[in-house]
């Protein structure tokens, strides 16, 4: 299944490997490298799957997923928590801001499309 995923990160080495991956397993990229950015993006193509970094420069990645679940035409969309912060409470920290699941960094690349793929058909994240 061809989807369209919105890569929202700051570090152009994650982003070319997230966007590789992506790209192999089929799937149209469209890229971010801030929140704002995000934001104009994923109003303008509505895609089927946002991977959010929560660590951005100026507006962060939490509140980049409040301004789109409290906006009618992305709330729908699905934003995962795509993260290097791993530490006990961050992964509920970042479900109760309304992600709808949560990635770990570095990403085990089977391990990454297996979750996207789950979260492409409607599964709920592990």
């Amino acid at each position: 299944m061809t989807a369209h995923v919105l890569v929202v990160e700051d570090t152009a080495a994650n982003m070319r490997l997230i966007s590789m991956l992506l790209r192999k397993a089929g799937h149209e990229v469209l890229q971010a490298v801030n929140a704002d950015e995000a934001i104009a993006l994923a109003r303008a193509h509505l895609p089927d799957l946002i991977l959010m970094d929560i660590q951005l420069p100026g507006t962060d990645g939490l509140a980049a997923t409040r301004i789109l679940k409290d906006d009618e035409s992305t709330r729908r969309i699905p934003v995962v928590a795509l993260t290097a912060l791993a530490m006990r409470g961050d992964e509920q920290r970042m479900l109760a801001a309304g992600c709808d699941g949560y990635i770990a960094k570095p990403i085990q690349y089977k391990k990454f499309l297996e979750k996207v793929s789950g979260l492409l058909a409607g599964s709920p994240p592990e």
